[in-house]
């Protein structure tokens, strides 16, 4: 995600590093690069024109602190400036209403509504806690309907029925009643899309708004759209009073254009990217940490958060109190650690969310997903006995391993010799060495040595 435009801005700071000071004519050739970066990366023109100029008023104005560098200075400056197009600070969803909040969902066919409206439910059952309904309008797609349903059973949240032949309006005024009458706290509207934008969809979704009343009217755009997505949202937003924005497919193929673009040209606030195909891979969208993700700073904040919802608490306290109590760290151990890895989004989302030259290390180690489920193909091709007692694994055995595995017994010598790695740092932290053990990361993020990787 806008990795070409995090390397452009990169190399205009790097070349910035060597002057001494910033005058308007080294900032008018470091500004030049970063106008190109941003029309590569598929950002709207009046959006750049506008960075760029308040980039250069600020870079050569008194904002500049004089005991930083010229680099370090321009950094400052962007970051500032990339959050503010962005948005500025994050935009919660709006429920401070009588229930049930109502939050309608609009957008072209192929945005990812469905996927969203099933996200979001399920973000607002385990996050805060809503009893929340789901309805499909889309009544001239069937396959949509049953998506929507499939998904709702999947991350337990109630689903109303509707039907191919049913009128939109009246299944929602009804999806609405069920919801007062049985409590739930939030009724998201799943709308019908279009391949393009036509009278008959924006009279339909204006119909819906005023017949349900929304709290939260959300356009849903494919962020790999580019500047097609933000054309979309304003037309959309010219037909209804949206309220905020969700991007999807962010962890695509993006120039992500669209991401600095939308709310400058819409008005409109990101409130949600989409950052995985999985259901919980909806993330609020905070301006700040996505600029400096651009400019290769990383957003250690969303990476804690991503832990502290993923990682299972009592499962790291078992393994804190066995490896201190002295009964070892065995593969079932490292297995389950790759499991709560997983549960994170896996290595492409966490290495998102690093700073650049830690991500550039992980890089160097080539860490792969591939890699990584090859380890715990390893790791099942053992019997109980062999991952508790890897000592036990010889020739013969490591042959039955490589072949149950599909993989060469090198690959089983491999992950051998990482997990006795592994179990080495582990008895450092039993014996108190928590020093020598990080000495001992250090010196493997630096080498860009990773477990799973080469």
């Amino acid at each position: 995600m806008l990795d070409n435009l995090t390397d452009r801005l990169s190399g205009v700071i790097k070349r910035l590093r060597g002057e001494a000071r910033l005058t308007e004519s080294n900032i008018q050739d470091a500004l030049r690069e970063v106008r190109l970066a941003l029309l590569e990366a598929d950002v709207a023109l009046p959006v750049v024109r506008d960075f760029v100029a308040r980039v250069k008023e600020r870079a050569v104005g008194e904002e500049v602190v004089r005991s930083l560098s010229p680099g370090q200075a321009l950094v400052g400056v962007v970051q500032r400036e990339l959050s503010r197009i962005m948005g500025g600070d994050a935009a919660p969803l709006n429920l401070a209403t009588t229930p049930p909040a109502v939050i309608l969902l609009a957008g072209l066919q192929g945005a990812g509504k469905t996927t969203t409206a099933a996200k979001l439910a399920g973000l607002l059952k385990a996050e805060r806690k809503k009893k929340v309904l789901v309805v499909s309008v889309d009544v001239y797609r069937p396959a949509a309907i049953k998506q929507l349903e499939t998904l709702a059973g999947q991350i337990g949240v109630d689903f109303f029925p509707s039907a191919v032949g049913e009128e939109p309006v009246p299944i929602a005024t009804a999806a609405l009643d069920f919801a007062r009458k049985h409590h739930h706290e939030v009724l998201i509207v799943d709308t019908a899309g279009r391949l393009g934008i036509d009278e008959a969809m924006m009279q339909e979704i204006r119909a819906l708004h005023a017949a349900v009343k929304p709290i939260e009217t959300l356009f849903v755009v494919d962020a790999m759209q580019g500047q097609d997505a933000v054309n979309t949202a304003k037309a959309f937003n010219d037909a209804l009073p949206l309220s905020g924005v969700v991007l999807t497919k962010l962890d695509g193929d993006a120039r992500g254009g669209a991401a600095l673009s939308v709310r400058h040209v819409t008005g409109a606030p990101i409130k949600f990217v989409g950052v995985s195909e999985k259901l919980d891979g909806l993330e609020i969208f905070h301006p700040e940490r996505m600029a400096a993700r651009i400019l290769g700073m990383g957003d250690v904040l969303s990476l804690v958060e991503q832990a502290r919802k993923s990682v299972d608490v009592a499962d790291a306290e078992r393994l804190a109190q066995k490896v201190k109590s002295g009964k070892g760290f065995d593969l079932d151990d490292y297995k389950a650690q790759i499991a709560q890895m997983r549960k994170m989004g896996g290595l492409s989302a966490l290495m998102d969310k690093l700073p650049a030259k830690l991500a550039q290390a992980a890089q160097a180690g080539q860490v792969d997903e591939k890699q990584i489920a090859r380890t715990e193909g390893i790791i099942n091709s053992m019997t109980r006995k062999e991952r508790v007692q890897p000592e036990l694994i010889k020739a013969s055995r490591k042959r039955r391993i490589a072949a149950g595995a599909g993989v060469p017994v090198q690959e089983v010598n491999r992950l051998l010799n990482q997990f006795e790695q592994m179990q080495k740092m582990m008895k450092m932290m039993k014996g108190g060495g928590m020093q020598k053990m990080m000495r001992s990361l250090g010196g493997r993020l630096m080498q860009g040595r990773f477990p799973g990787g080469r």
